[in-house]
């Protein structure tokens, strides 16, 4: 999820922890937990971009972090708190539930987590967006009323959880209900559409609960689909050639193979100007209504010193300015 959520996520689970005691320094030293496992993405700047991508939310979005790390955290604030009455275990625990629940809600999203590293296991629950106000902005209004009582002010207390039960409602009820619910949409527009497949993935769109799409996979080409609560048209979906035998030799390299793990097997190739593009589909377009728009995420792939390289193609502010107002016109159904 995004810095601002991790931040809230954490704050509130310090104060869960230790808030009685310690009261705004709980929240402190808990957003600052969740915060600590997104530094992952400095360390992939002194990697290659497919290292970087396989690292990205691995051993620092771990169980084995978390236990390893949280000792670590706590004696260093039990250092500078040395005048608190709270011991470095208490820190300790405090700084574990930090660093344990950001990769839980991480899971939830489309890029997931390694949870259970050095296991080869990616959760990837693909129910929330990265980005979702309706989990962060109510969550945050909580948070800041917790913030405003005194630490042994009961209204406190009950303002925080009231913050944690609510968001952990939404991500853990609501959005996994609608995302069954489309789901089945999606089954039953492809079956009364007659479209062979061989596997189905749903995600939710940027920002909302309310639009999602589906990735659809049959023996040549990827179909894509997407579909609004408020829909009241039959879902349309277009296809997507794989293009995968412009891969040609490469099928072979270990490198290309790589990407092809990451992206789980939902990627199509496409050439421009001789040029050979990895498109990874899990991610969608930057226009969700355009067939034509490129993707999200998508790399050049080169030859340097006889090993592949793959960079991923620039994104403009401007892509993201005209995806908006088309989205949330599609949000509201077509």
């Amino acid at each position: 999820m995004d810095s601002l959520t991790q931040i809230v996520l954490g704050a509130a689970v310090g104060e869960a922890v230790l808030g009685k005691k310690v009261g705004n320094k709980a929240m402190l030293y808990g957003a600052i937990a969740g915060t600590i496992p997104d530094l992952d993405t400095f360390a992939g700047n002194f990697f290659d971009t497919i290292t970087a991508i396989e690292i990205h939310r691995g051993f620092t979005h771990s169980i084995v972090f978390a236990v390893i790390f949280a000792p670590v955290f706590g004696w260093l604030i039990s250092k500078i708190e040395s005048s608190s009455e709270v011991t470095w275990k208490n820190w300790s625990w405090l700084m574990f539930w930090g660093l344990f629940t950001h990769p839980l809600l991480d899971a939830h999203t489309t890029w997931g987590t390694q949870l259970f590293w050095p296991f080869d296991l990616r959760l990837a629950y693909k129910n929330i967006f990265v980005i979702d106000p309706l989990y962060t902005l109510p969550f945050l209004v909580f948070l800041i009323l917790a913030m405003s009582n005194k630490r042994s002010d009961p209204k406190r207390r009950k303002f925080n959880t009231a913050g944690l039960l609510l968001s952990s409602f939404y991500l853990l009820i609501i959005t996994p209900g609608l995302k069954l619910y489309t789901y089945q949409k999606f089954e039953n527009a492809l079956e009364s559409q007659e479209i062979a497949y061989e596997r189905l993935d749903t995600r939710p769109t940027p920002l909302n609960a309310i639009l999602w799409t589906a990735n659809i996979e049959s023996e040549d080409r990827f179909y894509i689909g997407n579909y609004s609560i408020f829909d009241s048209q039959p879902i349309n979906f277009y296809q997507v050639p794989k293009n995968h035998e412009l891969a040609g030799p490469l099928q072979k390299d270990p490198n290309f193979n790589r990407l092809i793990q990451i992206s789980e097997g939902w990627y199509s190739l496409s050439q421009e100007n001789d040029n050979l593009y990895f498109n990874d589909l899990r991610f969608g377009k930057m226009d969700i209504e355009d067939p034509e728009a490129p993707f999200i995420f998508s790399y050049l792939l080169t030859k340097e010193h006889g090993e592949l390289s793959a960079t991923e193609t620039e994104k403009e502010i401007t892509d993201a300015k005209k995806l908006l107002p088309r989205l949330w016109a599609r949000i509201l159904g077509n």
